[in-house]
């Protein structure tokens, strides 16, 4: 029997939990051509709120067609277009009316086409003899599109990424492009919110005040416990409630973890699950990622790995700099704890969470935090 707790892609509407608000909000975006930007923490199921996105729009509107391109392992405009070419070519197939105009228009580009041994999916190199060919290239690609008369919506994710090309002009050059369109809709998914938010709200950036903004947080304790016993139940397995509140509270409501706990607890093939039970997965879980966890303490200073173990014992942290906090971990001064705190920002181990009442941080990996907190 297939695992039901999916963590990996998007595999079917029910397998998906809950996002029901946002879901609309970004249906309703999509169809009257508004532009999105949606952040959250990293692993929050931004990528899967896409894909369950496009699955609705396929289901209710189907002359509404989507592009997904994530762009995280791109590293410059050539990379960039690359990825943006394959996407386009996946999501309109060669036998289709579009896909045979697709591949007229990708033959100009004078590429190297090939396919991928185990997808099949296409794979392009394309050659440029300028800068000036790789922007005309992105253009024309992005005037194809809007060119073919229909609404098509792309979805851009780790967008942020575009902050580390060496073309200092990437941004005004997308901005330009994707203003003069009238049928594209585009979504910009990242996961590094200080990034995200200085290209969508610094008013001297250009993509500034371009896009409406939708949030992810967590999902609520009532639909998560009722989606986990779901999803056992319709597979013949008990789960009682002291289990599933235990599962919500040690994975904080983080959708990865949440799915990744459910997931192993299914895979140990138990018919009746307690709270015990969970437990056993909890340690088989740390046990797992002990190997990469001692390799962080190899690239950490003393002072960030004893730092990154008392914010994981704090659970989460509102006051980095109050002396409570830094008398009871013998952090030093503020500024100490701020840099300290900057800095595994920066690396990703640690995240800062902006509220109404401020900055609360907390340790990015949960698995890791509750490894910590037992040194």
């Amino acid at each position: 029997m297939k695992n039901p707790f999916v963590i990996k892609a998007y595999e079917s509407r029910e397998l998906f939990c809950d996002r029901n608000d946002e879901l609309q909000l970004m249906l309703r975006n999509c169809i009257n051509h508004t532009d999105m930007t949606l952040i959250s923490q990293r692993r929050m199921g931004k990528t899967g709120l896409i894909l369950r996105l496009f699955d609705e729009i396929a289901t209710v509107h189907p002359d509404i067609h989507t592009i997904y391109v994530d762009i995280f392992s791109s590293r410059n405009i050539d990379d960039f277009i690359k990825l943006l070419a394959e996407a386009i070519m996946k999501a309109f197939k060669p036998k289709t009316t579009l896909g045979e105009k697709l591949m007229a228009f990708i033959k100009t580009m004078r590429p190297q086409l090939t396919f991928d041994n185990i997808t099949g999916e296409p794979q392009l190199m394309i050659a440029y003899q300028s800068p000036h060919e790789k922007e005309y290239t992105l253009r024309g690609l992005l005037e194809f599109l809007d060119n073919q008369g229909i609404h098509i919506i792309i979805a851009i994710d780790e967008f942020q990424q575009i902050r580390d090309y060496p073309e200092a002009n990437m941004e005004a050059l997308l901005r330009t492009y994707i203003q003069q369109t009238r049928n594209l809709t585009f979504i910009y998914c990242g996961s590094k919110k200080h990034l995200m938010a200085d290209i969508f709200t610094n008013e001297k950036k250009p993509f500034y005040s371009s896009t409406a903004f939708v949030s992810l947080g967590k999902i609520s304790t009532e639909s998560y416990a009722t989606f986990i016993r779901r999803l056992f139940n319709e597979r013949g397995r008990e789960i009682d409630d002291e289990a599933i509140a235990f599962i919500l509270e040690w994975t904080r409501r983080h959708t990865y973890y949440t799915q990744q706990l459910c997931h192993t607890i299914f895979a140990n093939g138990d018919q009746q699950i307690d709270i015990g039970k969970v437990k056993i997965a909890c340690e088989q879980l740390m046990q797992q990622g002990e190997a990469v966890y001692l390799q962080y303490r190899q690239m950490l200073t003393i002072k960030q790995w004893n730092y990154l173990i008392a914010v994981a014992k704090e659970g989460c942290v509102s006051q980095i700099t109050a002396a409570q906090f830094l008398g009871r971990h013998k952090i030093g001064s503020a500024s100490t704890s701020q840099r300290l705190a900057d800095a595994l920002c920066e690396k990703g181990l640690l995240n800062d969470d902006i509220n109404v009442k401020g900055v609360t941080y907390s340790v990015n990996d949960v698995f890791l935090s509750h490894w910590l907190e037992r040194l």
